[in-house]
């Protein structure tokens, strides 16, 4: 049985600096609003990526699968909404959509697997107890 966690939805609004010529969310800023989300998370949960890096420790980004589906506009209030899969005790997989607030339309989705490494040795290390014990909670869904 594979146990999912879905943290607090992340809520941005899209700025004339998110945007290409045309006015629609630039393709790469959805991978940047991704990334907010999931350091809101950690944030949320006090695991502290400062303190992690003074230990030697960084999350990196193993692979990252994304669907474009409808663009965003300049104006847009976005909601990243975030669902995780532990899958060892060294990686997560986020699952993560982009979803119009003022529709519901989803706009982007996008699967990003994530590991904690020791960054001078680039291998992979166990994720801190706190954020093992938040992923392992029985409060968490099927």
């Amino acid at each position: 049985m594979k146990k999912i966690f879905r943290p607090r939805d992340l809520n941005l609004k899209v700025y004339v600096e998110d945007t290409d010529f045309q006015g629609f969310v630039y393709h790469a800023n959805y991978i940047k609003f991704f990334e907010r989300a999931r350091s809101e998370f950690l944030q949320n949960n006090k695991i502290s990526q400062k303190e992690l890096r003074i230990n030697n420790l960084a999350f990196v980004v193993k692979r990252i699968e994304i669907d474009f589906l409808f663009p965003g506009r300049l104006g847009d209030e976005l909601i990243v909404e975030s669902l995780i899969e532990k899958k060892s005790n060294a990686r997560m997989i986020f699952k993560q959509d982009i979803v119009n607030r003022n529709d519901n339309k989803k706009l982007c989705s996008g699967m990003v697997e994530v590991c904690l490494i020791d960054i001078e040795s680039k291998k992979p290390k166990r994720l801190p107890d706190d954020l093992l014990l938040i992923l392992d909670e029985d409060k968490l869904n099927e």
